[in-house]
């Protein structure tokens, strides 16, 4: 594999071969076995080489694969619309199928801007979002992140639609206040609205737990209550962006509902299909498709792929183990589990400056110092050291930005597979501990880290 026509993340590096993967376990051609701790990009949610999945997948292509969808709709797409609107909270009984979570988050925005239009009143047509978030990769996906490293390279191209602080508790703008802050960031989103007028505001949009922007970050308790009362008060929509967390990945069908708000549009994506094909959603509110079908009747978004029938099957038959199974439950378990032995992690290592996450999406911090919370220099690369420490050890873990100005610190994401159980969590503890020493040592002995006496 030394000569490719592949294009890969980082060019000129020599990537391991896949051969295959069995529940929590993947492994490549050279007979290496990894535990996949991150569910590849917090993706495979119930693991690989699952039997009913792949079934699913055969039957359907027995019968056709493709439709295109302004010519027909399919039974398994019509089934899965149902499935994941019957289990979406409230009034959120429309989905607009699309491939990625980028293509779900662009169609939020582009749904969100022709709700209003379809009113008479097209001046609502930006969006609100936080600094510490990313949304997609996309052009207008990516204008909704605040991930400063993936926008610096297009940020002329961009809109500059984010501009709240984060409910970050570890590095909380309102230090003192916390965690009784939320009516602080709910003042900070009145008084932007207020500079930029609410007539020109379509949506606020936010990510439950903030993953890879952040690495696994989650609000206070009223944060999100706080926030869609200005939402409402002011006329602008609520957008969750759920590609990561939703289908369970923190406990609760939606990580919405941990905190009991609805939003008016959700975008799904990752574990939707649980990394077996390429699809994913927007789930939207009864309000804005009867404004839609009272004006236009036309949502102004499509792809050749929307709504295929075997990805469709596929996702179906991926939410039906879900529910056949009891996973969700099972993340609430495990994920109390992996949390405990994240924190007795942290008290053997003094570059863990925070642990943090819901259910099975957690997120480890490394700091230079934990008194200040000063983060190791970036040229340093400290993530992928630890990554490529972890990947020695036999586990994926994935990488995550430390939360400091959007641009400095280190953080990793530990998400494995829905289905893993209480032995499995423990060997990935106990990897991320052999990768932890490795770090430390090689820190140490370059000279890059020392040890700070406590006296």
């Amino acid at each position: 594999m030394n000569r490719t026509h592949l294009i890969k993340p980082l060019l000129g590096l020599d990537y391991g071969v896949i051969s295959h993967g069995q529940g929590i376990y993947l492994y490549d051609e050279d007979g290496n076995t990894f535990i996949d701790g991150s569910s590849g990009a917090i993706t495979a949610n119930l693991g690989h080489g699952v039997k009913e999945i792949n079934e699913a997948m055969t039957k359907q292509a027995e019968k056709v694969s493709f439709v295109y969808r302004s010519q027909f709709t399919s039974r398994p797409a019509e089934e899965l619309a149902e499935k994941l609107c019957n289990s979406a909270p409230g009034d959120l009984n429309y989905i607009f199928f699309v491939n990625s979570g980028s293509e779900a988050m662009e169609t939020a925005l582009k749904i969100a801007v022709q709700f209003w239009q379809e009113q008479g009143r097209p001046t609502k047509n930006r969006v609100i979002s936080r600094w510490m978030s990313y949304h997609g990769i996309t052009m207008g996906a990516l204008s909704m992140s605040g991930h400063v490293i993936r926008r610096s390279r297009f940020s002329s191209m961009l809109e500059h639609y984010p501009s709240l602080s984060p409910p970050y508790c570890y590095r909380c703008t309102f230090e003192g206040k916390c965690p009784n802050c939320s009516e602080l960031y709910a003042a900070e989103f009145e008084q932007t609205i207020q500079r930029l007028g609410a007539d020109t505001i379509a949506a606020f949009v936010c990510e439950p737990v903030i993953g890879a922007a952040g690495g696994a970050v989650v609000p206070p308790d009223h944060y999100f209550k706080a926030m869609k009362k200005v939402c409402d008060r002011y006329d602008i929509l609520f957008i969750a962006d759920e590609v990561m967390t939703g289908l369970g990945r923190t406990g609760k069908m939606y990580a919405m509902e941990h905190w009991g708000v609805q939003p008016d549009i959700i975008a799904l994506g990752k574990g939707m299909s649980a990394g077996f094909t390429p699809m994913a959603g927007t789930l939207v509110s009864d309000r804005i498709i009867e404004t839609i079908y009272n004006g236009s009747k036309i949502v102004l978004s499509g792809h050749t792929f929307s709504a295929n029938p075997l990805s469709s099957a596929v996702c179906l038959a991926v939410f039906d183990y879900l529910e056949r199974n009891n996973v969700i439950k099972n993340v609430e378990q495990q994920g109390d589990h992996l949390m405990k032995g994240l924190v007795k992690l942290k008290s053997f290592f003094p570059i863990i400056g925070d642990v943090r996450g819901k259910g099975l999406l957690t997120g480890i911090e490394l700091v230079k110092d934990t008194i200040s919370k000063e983060p190791f220099p970036l040229e340093h690369q400290i993530t992928n050291r630890l990554i490529s420490h972890c990947y020695d050890a036999g586990l994926l873990v994935y990488t995550a930005a430390g939360g400091l100005n959007g641009s400095a610190g280190d953080a990793i994401l530990v998400a494995p597979p829905l289905i893993i159980n209480e032995k499995e969590i423990d060997l990935v503890l106990d990897k991320l501990y052999k990768g932890f020493t490795s770090l430390m040592k090689e820190l140490m002995d370059q000279g890059l880290y020392e040890a700070r006496s406590i006296s």
